[in-house]
């Protein structure tokens, strides 16, 4: 089967996550992906709970598609080797604090000595410029910074977090995209590049409407719980046996909202008939759609709405998640060996290719897993070598 990025060559510096989910995302389209750590291990994600035996179940998250070499960057011969491996690459991916390449003598200007070419990718939480550039930089931070935390959540209630690292999962696919259109470039005539992206524009880009409305009104958007700002029914509302979530995004589904419920005197009232009013009257009419919802369970509504084609779906929690049916229908999780669990179950790349298949190829590799294999194979080091190396620590 076809792999878009096969024989593209990605040495991976990074490690927790923003980074590592990118160049997990290059590992599953085809590129050979290199994982480069110290000896005693740079990824921190490693140690992170829950674990299954010794690994770190959020580690496995990241990192499949992927080889471990460990090199020890700090050390000259082990600058020598790493710069050895760049002259063979395309990518170089890091997520280091701004300045920490050039301290280790490992720059874009000295990159780019060895391999005109190459592409280096650096994500970091402010970027590469600004007042900012050396604060460390991290999800939460960023969602607090950059304004997600102020429209998350209830009214009366706390700034809240995005339950998952949403910042970070975000970059990644900026840091793929970013990379592809990189490769594309040199590829067509150009050259190599230095890539910057920063966790803290990659939040401000994604304010969406909540930017635009401050942009062009100067309207500040609220918290406002599992409702919208802009459109009215459009929240979480109590079943009979769960939470359900719908989504009413125009005046003709609402019409059809009021017929589903029984009230279909509602289509005409002024208070209700537009979105805008709906708007303006937003406890009201939330009210008293509510108390009509806790009439039925959320799979009796979800039937009903469905086949108005109004959106809406249940709230589950990452169990029902794995159980629903149509996830199982897209085989969304995979099952691969590993060589010190057995097997392990992980999320599929969720592309979809006719004629490539993205299925996992390697598990997320042990620390300096493919060390020897590899250098003996892309250096031609002799195991006399390699021993010497190892004892001094290099690798």
């Amino acid at each position: 089967m076809f792999e878009p990025l096969e024989g593209i060559r990605i040495l991976d510096l990074s490690r927790i996550y923003a980074s590592p989910a990118g160049s997990m995302i290059l590992g599953d389209l085809g590129a050979d992906v290199i994982r480069i750590e110290s000896p005693e291990g740079t990824d921190t994600m490693r140690d992170w709970w829950p674990f299954v035996e010794d690994q770190s179940t959020y580690y496995l998250t990241a990192n499949r598609n992927k080889r471990s070499v460990t090199i020890n960057l700090k050390s000259e011969s082990g600058k020598e080797l790493f710069l050895k491996l760049v002259k063979n690459a395309d990518v170089i991916m890091e997520n280091y604090k701004t300045g920490t390449l050039e301290r280790l003598g490992l720059g874009y200007e000295e990159l780019k000595k060895h391999n005109p070419t190459i592409i280096l990718c650096s994500v970091t939480g402010y970027g590469q410029t600004g007042p900012y550039r050396n604060e460390p930089g991290y999800d939460p931070v960023i969602q607090a910074i950059g304004g997600l935390m102020d429209v998350t959540g209830h009214a009366d209630g706390d700034p809240t977090r995005v339950g998952l690292p949403v910042v970070d999962i975000i970059a990644s696919l900026y840091t793929s995209v970013s990379i592809l259109s990189a490769i594309f470039a040199r590829n067509n005539g150009g050259a190599g590049q230095h890539i910057d992206i920063s966790l803290l524009d990659v939040q401000i880009s994604s304010l969406a409407n909540v930017a635009s409305s401050y942009l062009m009104k100067g309207f500040i958007s609220k918290r406002m719980g599992n409702q919208h700002n802009n459109v009215v029914p459009y929240q979480v509302f109590q079943c009979e046996d769960r939470p359900m979530m719908i989504a009413v995004g125009n005046d003709q589904q609402f019409k059809k909202l009021c017929n589903i419920l029984g009230r279909p005197e509602w289509i005409t009232d002024e208070k209700y008939k537009t979105n805008a009013a709906r708007v303006e009257n937003r406890d009201d009419i939330s009210t008293k759609i509510q108390a009509i919802f806790k009439e039925r369970t959320a799979d009796e509504w979800f039937r009903l709405l469905s086949e108005q084609g109004i959106p809406s779906g249940p709230v589950n929690n990452v169990e029902q998640v794995f159980q629903h049916p149509q996830v199982q229908a897209r085989e969304m999780v995979e099952e691969i060996p590993h060589p010190t669990l057995g097997k392990v179950k992980l999320v599929r790349n969720p592309i979809r290719f006719s004629d490539a298949s993205l299925k996992i190829k390697k598990h997320p590799p042990l620390l300096g897993e493919h060390t020897l294999s590899f250098l003996k194979e892309e250096l031609h080091l002799g195991d006399d070598e390699l021993d010497i190396l190892r004892a001094q620590g290099v690798i």
